[in-house]
């Protein structure tokens, strides 16, 4: 751990002393948890009632700061479990659970949407959308959904197959829906909605495929389209949708429309009431590679963007990555904050990047106001007076295959992070990993499946360099105003989650060994944790029932099974569940091991030599690997097949090009794979599950 202020700490001891009483007066209205409607006026109005978290990032500028302090550094270690919930999937869980009048709201894997008792996790409505469970071969990083809104008596919730759903807050009934996407293509969506001036804001994930990005606003009471505004341009021998689009295209070269171009915007969208301005961040390039896609800066991939929320037009935009190259997105949690810089005040949209800069931007303009590393880069040096990257150029070449850092999973991705006005800290998780990026030779658009350009298979010279070098993962409080870490806390796996911050001098984070973490905010002191036996990727948050604060989490870990060809942080899989704590709490956990059987000796018989064994790999790696794992070994959320039995087996063909396990989430490759290619695979399959075997057996 470094840093720490004592000098920051009396100075946040010192200013909730001096506001204690107006704290209080609030909580008291608060706690009667009076019947409300949660409207623009409420939207607008959230850090006067902290008892309710009634949106995604708990207010409109998304700091996820919460007022409450009942519970804080003193009473933390009466903290204890107050309720559970099972939620029943071993897949990710990233949702922030949305509070209004002591009712619980929150979505799960595959887009289930829950409504339980704030106080007692007693189930109150389910709803199910029933999602094609083959669709999730168009989703590129597990089957997650990261919550739902709240409006006018209504939840609303995007489904994984791009479906917008209005569902009645006291029943879960449907109101309306909306298809988002083109029906069944290659989009998804995994975000939360957002809502103002009674409208839905949604967009849409799907750039690893030939998708183009946009977002869109619907009624909030008819489910109709108000408008669509597209991130990167189409086909430019048709018309242009806006001057934007036009100005895009110039930013272009190729045929880069006939693989749609990318540019989603899977995650942050934020709205400023002041502005009236809806920001939102846009996702990679589809291809990841601009020999593949065509040179240029590519517009606006990989941008920070502002459009007006009555019609969709773009205000500004801010590429982060220009021709990003490494699957750099820039959707990452965007967040409003009023900090003293230069001894003036001055309003920011601030961004922890995947690309390792943290990022403040004038909101009115997109001008930017700073740019500084928060983790260990080595694509660029620096932004220059422009505001551009200083690229470093042989990470760019990419001419057998880089090492890139950050990873294309990036210093930090989609988990929320927190600030806290009074400290000035912004606490978010970071990862300092590296990624292979290697071309794809003789890359094809294939308008079924993946169009990154990826090599999935390379095992050149520089994967055993790359194999050398270990990931690690921090929780990093960073100074906004100054633009300097202040403290970190080094975590036992890369990989953890979002962050919550509190008036009680509080940051709460869960992680991927599944311990619910609490710390002093001003540095960093470990002051509390519980083990849930569940690794934790979403963000705690807090509410008030009854004059009771309580913390709520949800505990599942998943997330794609490779990374680049190695294997994800090794987070604790296990049945996922809704937690909620409370001071006195004395729940309990049944516990749960996953219990790890050794692989038997496969004794279906598939001739393949060595040569047939390796293409198998390559195929594997390209096809099988996002979901089964690295080197057939996957990490327990999914299906591991070295366990196939022989009669799996001897179905092979007919589950893979077939179909015929749709309905568990395994789609059909008919339009990638040959029969004979699904036989390099399944001998590949057999020759790692005898390996392991082997391996087994050699151990005892």
């Amino acid at each position: 751990m470094l840093g720490g202020s004592a000098m920051r700490h009396n100075l946040f001891r010192t200013v909730v002393v001096a506001t204690a009483a107006v704290w209080i007066l609030a909580l008291i209205g608060c706690a009667r948890n009076r019947v409300t409607v949660v409207d623009d006026a409420a939207l607008r109005a959230t850090d006067g009632d902290p008892a309710n978290w009634i949106t995604y990032g708990h207010s409109y500028s998304e700091q996820r700061f919460s007022q409450l302090r009942q519970i804080d550094e003193q009473s933390i270690t009466r903290l204890g479990l107050a309720w559970s919930f099972d939620l029943g999937t071993l897949r990710g869980l990233e949702a922030t659970p949305l509070v209004q009048d002591g009712v619980l709201y929150t979505s799960s894997a595959w887009s289930l949407v829950y409504a339980v008792d704030a106080r007692t996790g007693r189930l109150l409505w389910q709803y199910d959308p029933h999602v094609p469970k083959d669709h999730s071969k168009f989703v590129c990083c597990d089957v997650v959904n990261r919550g739902v809104a709240l409006y006018r008596g209504r939840v609303y919730v995007g489904t994984l197959d791009g479906r917008l759903i209005a569902l009645d807050a006291k029943t879960g009934k449907v109101v309306w829906e909306a298809q988002t996407t083109p029906k069944d293509g290659p989009y998804a969506i995994t975000g939360a909605p957002r809502i103002a001036k009674g409208r839905v804001f949604i967009g849409n994930a799907g750039a690893e495929y030939a998708v183009r990005g946009y977002v869109s606003a619907y009624d909030a009471d008819t489910g109709n389209l108000v408008w669509r505004t597209y991130t990167v341009p189409g086909d430019p021998s048709k018309p242009f949708e806006s001057e934007a689009m036009r100005r895009a295209a110039a930013t272009w070269s190729g045929e880069w429309w006939k693989a749609g171009g990318g540019g989603t915007a899977w995650d942050a969208i934020v709205y400023d009431p002041d502005l009236d301005f809806v920001f939102f961040g846009t996702g990679n390039g589809s291809p990841w590679y601009d020999r593949l896609r065509g040179k240029g800066d590519d517009l606006y991939v990989a941008s920070i963007v502002a459009l007006r929320a009555d019609t969709g037009e773009q205000v500004w935009a801010y590429q982060t990555t220009p021709g990003d190259n490494w699957d750099y997105d820039a959707t990452q949690p965007l967040m409003l904050a009023t900090l003293t810089i230069d001894g003036q005040q001055r309003r920011v949209l601030m961004q922890a990047n995947k690309n390792g800069f943290f990022y403040e931007l004038d909101p009115a303009t997109g001008k930017l106001i700073s740019a500084r590393p928060y983790a260990e880069i080595n694509w660029a040096k620096g932004i220059d007076s422009n505001g551009r990257p200083i690229e470093n150029a042989a990470v760019r070449e990419l001419k057998d295959a880089t090492i890139v850092k950050p990873s294309s999973a990036g210093a930090h991705n989609w988990h929320p992070l927190s600030f806290n006005p009074v400290t000035g800290l912004v606490y978010m998780a970071t990862l300092d990993a590296t990624s292979i990026q290697a071309v794809s030779a003789g890359w094809k658009i294939n308008l079924h499946d993946q169009t990154t350009g990826l090599d999935r298979g390379y095992v050149g010279p520089v994967r055993k360099q790359w194999l050398a070098l270990k990931p690690s993962g921090r929780l990093v409080a960073w100074d906004a105003a100054a633009q300097r870490e202040a403290w970190h806390v080094d975590l036992p796996d890369p990989g953890s989650g979002g962050t919550l911050s509190t008036a009680g001098n509080l940051v709460f984070q869960g992680r991927a060994d599944g311990k619910l973490s609490a710390y002093q905010a001003t540095d960093g002191k470990l002051l509390w944790e519980f083990d849930t036996g569940i690794g934790i990727m979403a963000p705690p948050m807090t509410y008030e029932v009854d004059g009771k604060q309580y913390i709520a989490v949800l505990a599942g870990w998943g997330g794609p099974e490779v990374l680049g060809n190695r294997a994800t942080g090794k987070g604790k899989v296990a049945p996922g569940k809704l937690l909620s704590f409370s001071l006195g709490g004395t729940a309990t956990l049944p516990p749960y091991e996953r219990v790890v059987q050794p692989v038997p000796a496969p004794t279906f018989q598939l001739a393949a030599s060595k040569s047939d064994i390796e293409k198998g790999r390559v195929l594997y790696a390209t096809f099988c690997a996002r979901c089964h794992g690295a080197e057939v070994a996957s990490g327990g959320s999914v299906f591991d097949l070295r366990y196939a039995p022989e009669e799996t087996h001897k179905k092979f063909e007919q589950i893979v090009l077939g179909g015929t396990a749709r309905e568990f989430g395994m789609p059909s490759f008919s339009e990638d794979l040959t029969s004979a290619q699904v036989r390099l695979i399944q001998g590949y399959v057999l020759d790692r599950a005898r390996e392991a075997a082997r391996t087994e057996v050699s151990s005892r």
